[in-house]
């Protein structure tokens, strides 16, 4: 990734380094993961790593900014009226597809999660347990799944497409459905 340092312009510059580290950070997380070097991100973004740590104390923090949208476009799609359990998988998919980190922070692992990961996960489960009635009463879903049980399916899917190439994430996540989804359906 190419350093894009810029000169020093102080406190007048910390919206746009601001907006600039989640913008290198959202393209780093979505190539090297989540556990990429800050460094790295500091980098892309063209300011030293103490602009990074003013902005964001540490990796969640970085992280949570940078998957907001993704978590808020969820929810929208959630609340449209007719909107199905269907639709919101098909969105975390195609999210999962461009940066599989963002799956990779939802599915929090149990042993000692930050708070604030957990409340990100539960975000997301809760959009999953609205869409649920739904759809068990179309039939597509069995009765007993819960909305943690998607949210395992769907970390199960970013595992997979961390460790796939970019180029073939989209066949293997239908693929990775395709066998899921015989778990999931009635």
């Amino acid at each position: 990734m190419p350093t894009a340092r810029r000169p020093n312009r102080g406190p007048s510059a910390a919206a746009e380094n601001r907006a600039a580290l989640i913008a290198a950070a959202r393209e780093v997380f979505a190539g090297a993961g989540y556990n990429a070097p800050l460094s790295m991100v500091a980098r892309a973004a063209g300011v030293g790593q103490g602009s990074l740590y003013r902005h964001f104390p540490d990796r969640i923090s970085l992280a949570l900014a940078v998957f907001e949208d993704a978590v808020a476009d969820l929810e929208a799609l959630a609340a449209e009226p007719g909107s199905t359990l269907a639709d919101v998988l098909d969105l975390i998919t195609e999210q999962t597809i461009a940066s599989t980190a963002f799956i990779d922070m939802v599915s929090v692992p149990p042993m000692d999660p930050d708070p604030r990961l957990i409340q990100v996960r539960d975000r997301v489960a809760k959009l999953l347990a609205g869409a649920l009635p739904e759809a068990r009463r179309a039939g597509r879903v069995r009765d007993d799944l819960a909305p943690d049980d998607l949210v395992l399916a769907v970390g199960m899917l970013a595992g997979v497409l961390a460790k796939t190439p970019a180029a073939d994430r989209r066949e293997t996540a239908g693929r990775v459905w395709a066998l899921l989804r015989r778990g999931l359906e009635a």
